[in-house]
């Protein structure tokens, strides 16, 4: 390919080898022979790699990666990939987002960071605001149907992501950079490589960024990132070997912003809140949440109420501190037999969700008397008045702000605290047989501590956090137990056997790969708390051991504290192969069997039932992966083609209620998902590339699903036949980006198709109770009062962006120094962001405000 001469000026920094997977181990078994040897296995055009596997895979590298926005994330990155949908909540990549693949949500796709796993130990929900620097970023390949054989994830029932960080330099190279742009955005980033230091090709590189803006809607809240990373790169000896080491820490201080009902009946609300429902114009959707300004005088004897400062959820905070240690390493044995080893530790503290109305009494937990209001006695035959968390409240049992007495309400930070430190290891051995077979052989070890507890914390007058982690300083009741919204000990354990054998045959245009993986999972389940319902509502008492009993002796049939041991097990075959048609042309074709085990969010909720039923043994989720496409490559030209079809057994679909500050769960029983993948790279002159993409989704409930017993009978949703909500029909796109003397310009644009937001496909209405069946509401039906306050669909939108970038050499500048100016949204196209769906169409979802337009200046200074 020839490549543009700005290109080698920009990417200077990023030039190391092409690597193709994620792991060490499966980056050396597809580099082996096949895909390096051949020398048209790994064909680029304008960013777009497309390598010669038998997987439905496509790579974007960091000439890509370095036009887009800076600071942004991977995940809005790949969003020109056929299949993938990316909502972004902001321009900027720092506030999260809502992340499909063929249909797949994020809890189902595998998303690793130089082989180790980022999927949370508990849900598997990945934050998108939380990854590398893309300028740091060497590549990023997605796997749109299976993952590979050592993938060491309970959550790879639909695709993976893998990215990889960039190598040191081999020469001294520094880059300084500063943008600024929209909604008071600056953002500082900067690298240093050492370049070879010792005798022996030590090379190293240390960065660290700094990002902040303004909330984009509410004119309030505040977006905050730093991150740091640093890499020390030994070769060993000339034959591949080395040992690198990595550390990435990354911190986060968020408020949320733009979640709104989906609805459009109605006013946009009462002006200084957040809106009662989505905008219907692109100013509507910039509102303020005003200051809050009341100061409740606290009366002695009085029995004063909460205020209300602090409980919008745009005045929530979503901070959080992460951070990893990776090892990749790489050693040949003898000739023909590399082993290959990379172990990595991961920390995670972190909180999201909002406040609460804490009482200063106690609560009665016995009936006999009528539950008394605990101003007298607090123990006696008839009452049992206690602290705790209970019913949503926290009673504390002691003077809050400081009037005298226990007569108050008065509001406290409650968020739910995660604490996880995690380990891992990749350990992979491959033998090369002959010229024409190689094997490998794998383990995966994970093995996470997840605690999840909910400290309570004081807030200022004006609704302000002291600290936005209450676990640092937590309040405490009047025996000086620590009061927890929630309060449990996990351990997510896999251990993990796999193989897989590659056979090239009919002079190499036959490549067969055989695989097969084992995982062993276990989830050791501590719930220090009663589970009150099947939905996760708990009743938590600490170290009161008191109350914990009292409640237990006035509550016999709920499930008190306990732990409960999971275990799930399966053996995951995959298979494929690629034919070459020509040179330049191949078929291929993938089968891959995966498995999803339920979140501990899921589990916990099992704990409502006694442990001898069927409802405390969630079932895992698997899939039955397909594919079939064809290839082309060549110097300026690739391009792939592909049809796919997934058979989801025990589908399990989820969403987060703002309002409830938890997930909630449904299962579609078994859904048939299948589509259509393409896309195509072309250097159509020396000044000029083009890329297209699009995909098409079709997905099938097979049956009803009940989700209610109506007089004794079971009462089912009319979802067979209908699609699964929260996933776009179709998506497709391009990117043309030229040179016009020195000036770089690329324009890139991608049209979202239309999104059910139920499963039953219906439009979501309000509805009389009287005719209302298990909250659902047929449309059009004889009887039903009803009115439509949300179409079936969220519509489709199209979006473009624009980068333009201009070397400063005139200026006696060196060519590693240049501006960049970057528009998203071009055209501020008011659209839905993102959403996870719901079954019921008379529940109303809270989604995203689709993120506005901004731009953004960049200026790089490099030497």
């Amino acid at each position: 390919m020839k490549t543009l001469p700005i290109l080698f000026a920009t990417t200077s920094l990023a030039f190391p080898a092409t690597a193709m997977a994620q792991s060490s181990g499966t980056v050396d078994f597809e580099n082996n022979n096949a895909i390096v040897v051949t020398g048209t296995r790994n064909v680029g055009v304008g960013g777009v790699e497309s390598p010669d596997t038998s997987r439905a895979r496509a790579v974007l590298n960091s000439t890509l990666i370095q036009h887009q926005t800076p600071g942004q994330s991977v995940d809005d990155i790949i969003n020109s990939i056929p299949g993938v949908s990316f909502q972004n909540n902001d321009p900027f990549g720092s506030a999260g987002g809502t992340l499909t693949i063929r249909g797949f949500d994020n809890t189902r796709i595998s998303q690793t960071f130089d082989g180790i796993p980022l999927n949370d130990t508990g849900n598997y929900a990945l934050y998108s605001n939380q990854q590398l620097d893309p300028e740091l970023i060497e590549q990023v390949n997605v796997n749109l149907g299976s993952t590979d054989v050592d993938s060491p994830t309970a959550a790879a029932s639909g695709s993976t992501v893998n990215y990889r960080t960039r190598l040191p330099t081999r020469d001294f190279h520094v880059r300084l950079q500063g943008s600024v742009g929209s909604y008071d955005f600056m953002r500082v980033f900067g690298v240093i490589d050492t370049g070879e230091f010792t005798p022996w090709g030590t090379r190293a590189f240390v960065a660290a960024s700094m990002a902040q803006n303004d909330n984009v809607f509410n004119h309030r809240g505040q977006i905050y990132k730093q991150q740091y990373n640093a890499r020390i790169y030994q070769p060993l000896g000339s034959n591949g070997d080395f040992i690198s080491v990595a550390g990435h820490y990354n911190q986060n201080r968020n408020n949320f912003f733009g979640s709104v009902p989906l609805r459009t009946d109605g006013s946009i609300g009462t002006p200084g809140t957040t809106p009662s429902r989505f905008p219907l114009t692109r100013d509507e959707r910039f509102y303020t949440v005003a200051r809050c300004t009341i100061n409740t005088t606290a009366t002695p004897g009085v029995a004063d109420t909460a205020n209300g400062c602090g409980s919008t959820f745009d005045e929530r905070y979503n901070p959080s501190n992460t951070g990893n240690i990776r090892i990749n390493s790489r050693f040949t044995l003898a000739d023909g037999l590399v082993l290959t080893v990379d172990p990595s530790y991961q920390w995670v503290k972190a909180n999201g969700g909002g406040t609460a109305v804490g009482r200063e009494g106690y609560r009665d937990l016995n009936p006999a008397g009528g539950f008394s209001n605990c101003q007298g006695v607090l123990n006696d035959a008839n009452t049992s008045c206690q602290t705790g968390y209970q019913g949503g409240t926290p009673y504390y049992g002691r003077d809050l702000n400081g009037d005298g007495d226990l007569l108050d309400t008065v509001r406290v930070l409650a968020p739910s605290q995660t604490g996880t430190h995690r380990i891992g290891v990749i350990a992979g051995l491959r033998y090369d047989i002959n010229s024409n077979n190689t094997i490998r052989f794998a383990y995966s070890y994970d093995h996470g501590r997840h605690r999840q507890t909910g400290e309570t914390g004081l807030l200022e007058i004006n609704g302000e956090p002291f600290d936005v982690f209450p676990i640092n300083d937590p309040l405490t009741d009047a025996g000086g137990n620590v009061l927890e919204k929630r309060d449990r000990l996990s351990y997510a354990i896999l251990n993990q056997f796999s193989g897989e054998y590659r056979g090239e045959f009919l002079d190499s245009r036959l490549v067969v790969n055989l695989g097969i993986r084992a995982p062993f999972f276990t989830r050791k389940l501590n719930n220090f708390c009663a589970t009150s319902s099947a939905t996760g509502f708990v009743e938590c008492y600490s170290t009161n051991t008191a109350g914990a009993d009292a409640y237990a002796q006035f509550n016999p049939t709920i499930q008190g504290p306990q732990r409960r041991v999971f275990h799930y097990n399966a053996v995951l075959p995959t298979a494929g192969l690629t034919y070459d048609l020509t040179n330049r042309a191949s078929l291929f074709f993938n089968y891959s069997r995966g498995l999803q085990v339920p979140g501990t969010d899921n589990l916990y909720n099992s704990f409502f039932f006694a442990p001898d039923t069927p409802e405390a043994r969630p079932s895992p989720e698997t899939t039955d992966n397909f594919d079939l496409g064809v290839r082309y490559r060549s110097r300026d030209l690739v391009a792939q083609l592909s049809g796919w079809y997934t058979i989801f057994q025990n589908r399990l679909a989820s969403s987060y209620d703002p309002e409830l500050d938890r997930t909630v769960y449904r299962n579609l029983g078994t859904v048939d998902k299948y589509g259509i993948d393409g896309y195509l790279s072309w250097q159509a002159i020396p000044q000029l590339q083009l890329s297209v993409f699009g995909s098409y989704l079709w997905s099938h409930i097979r049956d009803d699903v009940q989700i209610a017993t109506v007089g004794g009978n079971p009462f089912y949703l009319p979802t067979a036949g209908r699609r699964e909500s929260g996933a776009p029909v179709y998506t497709f796109g391009g990117r043309a980006q030229g040179q016009i003397g020195p000036i770089e310009l690329g324009i890139q644009a991608k049209r979202t198709g239309p999104r059910y937001v139920n499963d039953v496909n219906q439009p979501i209405v309000t509805c009389n109770s009287g005719f209302a069946v298990a909250s659902y509401c047929p449309v059009n039906t004889a009887g039903a009062v009803n009115q439509v306050i949300y179409g079936a669909k969220a519509p489709a939108y199209t979006l473009v962006d624009v980068d333009v970038r201009v070397p400063l050499n005139f200026l006696g500048l060196n060519d590693q120094t240049y501006f960049q100016f970057n528009v998203s949204n071009l055209f501020d196209k008011l659209y839905v962001g993102g959403f996870g769906g719901n079954s019921l169409n008379t529940s109303v979802p809270f989604v995203q405000i689709g993120a506005p337009r901004a731009f953004i200046g960049t200026l790089v200074v490099g030497f």
